[in-house]
């Protein structure tokens, strides 16, 4: 265990319980967190430092079933070479957070990763003797098929995003299914592709009791991002993502849905509404 665990969050969905679990937080450049965006406008949003750095959180969503224990998301890990912790300043608080929820990792059934970005499967796997092995020893895990063929291309955009510690063991064990399309994971749990941040970038909807919660990842990463076209430089394909949101809030504002904020160190889950026609912002208290 790495560390006092970072708060968590719990509340009921219908049948189910869903608990935000934290791996601490991690450091970006404010330009690149917003794209496009001035950092006039965005400043009036978000605090940086004296760097220019913004604060990021790595957050993950536990949903618990009754029968079985699923793990979106799992931080950044404690794989990353001394240079890039250095650079990104991460914590590896995941195990920690899940302790504090009176789980260890032989007690997760299901890992589900939206996209194969470090800072999002790191917990994948551990380093046991020179060798990645699971961390989640009795889980099924799951990614989008896409994203791993994308990585392999080790592209000079974004290879530094993609270290196959973090999934080629899994894949060579048959622990890990890749994904392709919309499909259901287990009973209340599915997944949809929302591009934009990546080709093949997928949501996990949890839905349980006629109310619905979804983890809509680097979408919108964080409740600074609401409005349609505030998007990070990060984002491969910014238009889509542009379109996506549009997508997702047809359903998430009138429906109520709570979302999950991947990044958002200091509000993980709220629920969006829509003031005016193309305007979103996070309801207060929700």
């Amino acid at each position: 265990m790495s560390r006092t665990a970072p708060p968590t969050y719990t509340r009921t969905l219908g049948d189910f319980e869903l608990s935000i679990l934290s791996d601490g937080t991690y450091v970006l450049d404010g330009g690149t967190m917003f794209g496009v965006i001035p950092k006039s406008l965005w400043s009036k949003k978000v605090e940086v430092d004296e760097r220019n750095l913004y604060r990021c959180g790595l957050n993950s969503l536990l949903v618990r079933t009754g029968r079985q224990n699923i793990l979106v998301e799992t931080g950044a890990g404690n794989k990353l070479n001394e240079k890039m912790v250095g650079i990104y300043e991460t914590q590896a608080q995941l195990l920690s957070s899940l302790e504090s929820v009176g789980l260890s990792p032989e007690d997760i059934h299901i890992v589900i990763n939206t996209h194969l970005h470090f800072d999002h499967c790191g917990w994948n796997t551990v380093h046991r003797d020179g060798k990645a092995v699971p961390t989640f020893p009795n889980a099924k895990y799951y990614a989008p098929r896409g994203e791993y063929e994308h990585g392999k291309l080790q592209l000079e955009r974004d290879r530094i995003s993609y270290i196959p510690d973090n999934y080629e063991p899994l894949i060579a064990a048959g622990q890990m299914e890749l994904t392709e399309g919309d499909r259901e994971i287990v009973p209340g749990v599915s997944v949809a592709v929302y591009p934009g941040h990546t080709r093949t970038m997928q949501a996990v909807i949890v839905s349980s009791g006629g109310k619905t919660c979804c983890y809509i990842s680097d979408i919108i990463p964080t409740t600074a991002h609401t409005e349609l076209a505030w998007g990070m430089s990060f984002d491969l394909f910014p238009l889509e993502t542009i379109e996506s949101k549009r997508r997702y809030y047809a359903r998430a504002v009138p429906e109520k849905w709570l979302t999950v904020f991947t990044h958002d160190h200091a509000t993980p889950w709220g629920v969006i509404e829509s003031s005016k026609p193309g305007r979103y912002a996070v309801a207060a208290g929700s």
